[in-house]
């Protein structure tokens, strides 16, 4: 690496480890892609929160625990230092505590090689320590607003404050859509600082293919309705439960884990169609691919998004999306093909859904709405971005 490399410090609190493979996968990829560029070097700092003990103990925590403090993670180094969280308090005291616990490892870092900027991905509490720590370190910071970290944290009466100074002393931030660009300047940040910043997804990998062998490899035949995303209450999981029960026999495959399993479960009973719900846990990101294949229609009808993912890989591998109107749904949904912006109620997601599994777009057109969305333009605009904040 060159004597003019560009120095960069990546605090994340979304990235995966062992324990958690798919949590923050879209932030390790857009990490991996910008450390591969030529003329940047880049050292990720990953803390993670643990409850104090006993509470460590939890199912929850005790992975967390055995994870080594430092390791190369495909071909980056990651330091995952550990902090205090207090269950209950809402995340108060996240930037007290996560502060504390990683300035002695990033000073150290810092004089060993100095960081010529601060890429914080993700807006709490990674925004507001990363403002601490430019500010003792002299130098700049940048933060990306992807969703709930605006929604959420930026709403939140104990948080909100936090958040909004980091948006304002930041020397320039990255919102993943347009739609998230005019939240962040709702709550009061300089329109002039935020680029929009859209995320990648890989072409190749998530690609057509046939859907009768995709269907095949999950045990499911006739109609398939997917839902990529947490099992929890914003995301509407039960609404699309609600929708499946007046739709004789549609499939629907929920992928992923949250604290709504079980009464998404008993949702499912009590309308007579567990036998038709698959609830498939949390999949390793490679068999996403497939899974999307399998479904006729990819359906998230979220009560806030940035620009998920899971609609622009759902796009990429062919399949149609129905989503309801947040984020960044009308950026990405620009023609007919691609998929429908819904209500979010039970009965107009059942409406969409009877019409959209009557009809058989070509697939090599709904791809085309993700093309523009690869991960070399994302790292090329992150490169380009961080780069200018640094003045090189």
């Amino acid at each position: 690496m060159g004597a003019m490399a560009l120095r960069i410090l990546t605090l994340s609190t979304l990235f995966p480890d062992m324990s958690r493979p798919n949590f923050g996968v879209f932030v390790e990829r857009q990490t991996r892609e910008l450390a591969g560029r030529e003329g940047v070097d880049v050292t990720v700092v990953a803390p993670i929160g643990v409850a104090p003990w006993p509470l460590s103990r939890h199912p929850h925590y005790a992975p967390l625990l055995s994870l080594p403090d430092r390791e190369r993670w495909r071909d980056l180094t990651v330091y995952r230092p550990r902090f205090t969280v207090i269950p209950k308090l809402g995340g108060k005291f996240h930037t007290f505590s996560m502060t504390r616990a990683i300035w002695p490892l990033v000073k150290r870092l810092h004089e060993d090689a100095p960081f010529d900027v601060i890429d914080a991905s993700f807006f709490y509490p990674d925004g507001p320590v990363a403002r601490i720590l430019a500010r003792r370190l002299r130098i700049p910071y940048s933060v990306k607003a992807r969703g709930a970290d605006i929604h959420y944290w930026g709403r939140k009466p104990s948080t909100r404050k936090m958040v909004l100074q980091a948006g304002l002393s930041a020397a320039g931030l990255l919102a993943v859509s347009e739609a998230m660009k005019r939240s962040m300047v709702a709550l009061g940040m300089d329109e002039r600082k935020i680029r929009v910043h859209y995320t990648g997804v890989d072409l190749e990998r998530f690609a057509p293919q046939d859907r009768t062998d995709a269907k095949a490899q999950f045990g499911v035949t006739g109609p398939v309705v997917l839902c990529v995303g947490a099992l929890i209450d914003r995301k509407g999981q039960d609404l699309l439960i609600r929708a499946i029960a007046d739709l004789p026999g549609v499939t629907l495959l929920l992928a992923g884990q949250g604290p709504e399993r079980s009464a998404l479960e008993r949702l499912a009973a009590s309308l007579g169609v567990h036998d038709r719900v698959g609830l498939l846990g949390a999949l390793p990101h490679e068999k996403l691919p497939v899974l999307y294949n399998a479904a006729d229609v990819m359906a998230l009808p979220s009560g806030s998004e940035g620009l998920a993912n899971a609609w622009v890989e759902a796009l990429a591998c062919g399949t149609r999306i129905a989503i309801t109107d947040v984020g960044g749904a009308r950026e990405l949904l620009t023609f007919p093909a691609a998929g429908r912006i819904i209500e979010r109620t039970p009965e107009a997601i059942t409406t969409a859904l009877r019409q959209m599994l009557t009809e058989t777009p070509d697939r090599n057109a709904i791809k085309q709405a993700a093309m523009r969305f690869t991960w070399p333009a994302n790292a090329e605009a992150l490169h380009k971005h961080l780069a200018a904040i640094a003045g090189k």
